[in-house]
């Protein structure tokens, strides 16, 4: 059975940090593309940030670009998200998601994504 646990969220005041995890377990991670979405009250769902099976390719939304860093751990069969500079608009629920790498193109489309982690929520509040 594939599951995805996320975990790390929490309240934190804008100009704040977390550190994102998300916990792999019943699939090989390393045959997996990884991404972190998110899903704030009223808005549609954001991809933010992927990361290639091997780490070598990785894309940041415009919206968290310079903030916010992807990384994995395929031995550990984690991925995480460090996110700093937390600004209030990034208050969400934050998921991490995973789609089998081969023959598939990188990409940060929800549609494309086969595993889904129940979310972590992230409020950035003073």
């Amino acid at each position: 059975q594939v599951q995805l646990v996320e975990s790390g969220g929490g309240l934190v005041q804008p100009g704040g940090s977390l550190r994102l995890s998300c916990a792999a377990s019943g699939l090989a991670l390393d045959y997996y593309n990884l991404g972190w979405f998110r899903l704030a009250p009223g808005k549609e769902r954001e991809g933010i940030s992927c990361i290639s099976r091997g780490g070598g390719n990785i894309y940041y939304a415009d919206s968290v670009k310079g903030r916010f860093t992807i990384s994995r751990d395929n031995a550990k069969k984690t991925v995480y998200l460090q996110v700093n500079s937390l600004k209030p608009e990034d208050t969400a629920v934050y998921y991490c998601a995973a789609y089998r790498a081969f023959f598939s193109a990188f990409t940060l489309e929800s549609k494309d994504y086969d595993w889904w982690g129940q979310g972590t929520q992230v409020t950035v509040s003073s």
